[in-house]
């Protein structure tokens, strides 16, 4: 029951904000389903923590037959962390969106897109991960186009003909999988191609579906609609797209090419290794180079995703706590950045560095609370994207990639310069507008979020070893597939697992 929580509550509440979406009732409901998401992502994780992994096999067809359910600590955690940015996200929607884009389908759209990030996340087959992609597509599609502006329609057509073509790799890529294995279930798939790696259908398939993954989560050289998109709807809806739709992508890149994919393999890791180290580069570069809020931090989606992947494409267990550990302060950090970028435009009635400012002496909370962080997306102790930074050039230093851990320092450096650009913009320097009314109270509703996002992020910094260890269980779990296989297939299963795993070692 507790697998199938964290995908139908977000359904039932799309249905009913959407039923309701003609009064103030949806608001009601959309706030009550973030919080019951959040609920059963606590119970969840909580459950696994005591319990271990669990799975679920729909309708009685028993895997790999059925549509599996799996949670492990990875992806209870993950469903967590959406809960939380979904209630921070309702919440902040409250004086964010406008009753003209409530109406039309704001926040039933929001939770249908949650349903999609976390039937991703629990998902144990490849073709119903390909589904909730889908769902989540669709769901932002439509939370792009909510308002009707002429830059959102013309954002909406990048954002969705660059993902559709991801779209097509992917389904091409489960279709050459399955008629290779005959399976598309990720625990069958792992027993049935454990020694056919080097085939040339599963290497094709392999490479469809890293393409795919790597749009979704705004790799380089496929990352172009991420920054013409995400600057362009309410503010409500570029935290939520930035804190969690990228992430489902390095989600399955974790997960697909650990469990089905051998990502340890010369030739994926050195992929991954120069997409990760070019997408930390030009996503930092392209960052600096911006003169607006939020375009600044959508290019820094980019450049943090390269941090996420290179932990991958390292293979080694420091460097997968180390993407899994950057993954969860992510969604934490580049959330509350939106939302606070959200608060300096209702403040100074702006985006562009150019025209904002003073708000140093007229909200100093603020500017303490965007400090916190923007110096955590830079890596500055003793925040969390210090220790996210840390783990991963360290796993770097003892894989001697002596060159790839001066890349990792060096982006953090361009980082901070680019975020101090901001902080100088909109807190330090005075407004151009002397007349411009800077005492505008922010909503409650605005600042609740924000604050908690920065005490998460301050928590986590101060005490980072709880956070550590989940990272380095779920870092287990990915590179023994054998407790996910066992989980979803039995122990039999599980023991053919460890069997081929110790074929496979020199």
């Amino acid at each position: 029951m507790l697998l199938v929580l964290p995908i139908a509550l977000p359904f039932l509440t799309a249905i009913a904000a959407l039923i309701l979406r003609r009064s103030r009732g949806d608001l009601a409901v959309s706030l009550a389903g973030s919080v019951a998401l959040l609920l059963a992502g606590v119970a969840l994780l909580s459950e696994v923590l005591s319990g271990g992994p669990v799975a679920v096999q729909m309708g009685g067809w028993a895997a790999p037959f059925g549509i599996t359910l799996f949670a492990d600590i990875l992806s209870a955690a993950m469903v967590l962390i959406t809960g939380i940015v979904a209630v921070a996200t309702v919440l902040f929607s409250v004086r964010d969106v406008q009753d003209d884009e409530r109406r039309v389908g704001f926040h039933p759209l929001t939770h249908a897109l949650l349903a999609g990030v976390c039937g991703a996340f629990l998902t144990g087959d490849i073709f119903n991960l390909y589904v909730w992609f889908e769902v989540m597509l669709i769901a932002s599609f439509g939370l792009l186009v909510v308002g009707g502006r002429r830059e959102q329609m013309d954002a909406a057509v990048k954002y969705v003909g660059l993902n559709l073509i991801a779209t097509l790799a992917f389904l091409t890529g489960v279709g050459l999988l399955y008629g290779a294995a005959g399976t598309l279930n990720m625990a069958d798939l792992h027993l049935v191609l454990a020694e056919r790696q080097s085939e040339t259908a599963v290497l094709a398939s392999a490479a469809l579906l890293l393409f795919a993954f790597g749009a979704k989560a705004a790799m380089f050289p496929l990352f172009s609609w991420l920054p013409a998109s995400y600057h362009t709807p309410a503010f409500a809806t570029s935290a939520l797209f930035a804190g969690l739709l990228t992430k489902v992508g390095v989600y399955a890149l974790l997960r697909v090419f650990t469990v089905v994919f051998d990502g340890g393999s010369p030739a994926i890791g050195g992929v991954l290794l120069v997409g990760a180290v070019l997408t930390m580069v030009i996503g930092v570069l392209g960052a600096a180079a911006q003169n607006e809020t939020r375009k600044i931090l959508s290019f820094h989606i980019i450049s943090q995703i390269g941090y996420m992947v290179l932990g991958l494409a390292l293979f080694t267990p420091l460097a997968i706590i180390g993407a899994i550990f950057y993954l969860f302060h992510h969604i934490i950090v580049k959330a509350n950045l939106f939302f606070l970028a959200g608060a300096i435009a209702w403040k100074t009635g702006g985006e562009r560095l150019d025209r904002i400012g003073g708000l140093y002496k007229a909200a100093p909370l603020l500017s303490v609370l965007f400090l916190i962080p923007a110096l955590s997306l830079a890596g500055i102790p003793p925040l969390s994207g210090f220790w996210a930074k840390f783990i991963i050039v360290q796993a770097s230093l003892e894989s001697r990639d002596w060159l790839i851990a001066f890349a990792a320092l060096a982006v953090g450096l361009i980082t901070l310069y680019s975020m101090t650009k901001i902080w100088l913009a909109a807190f330090w320097t005075d407004h151009p507008d002397p007349g411009h009314d800077l005492t505008r109270p922010l909503p409650a509703t605005m600042l609740v979020p924000i604050l908690v996002l920065a005490g998460l992020t301050v928590i986590v910094g101060l005490g980072a070893g709880p956070l550590y260890a989940v990272a380095e269980e779920a870092a287990v779990t990915l590179l023994d597939p054998s407790v996910y296989v066992g989980t979803v297939l039995g122990p039999e299963a599980a023991a053919r697992a460890v069997a081929l795993a110790g074929e496979a070692k020199p």
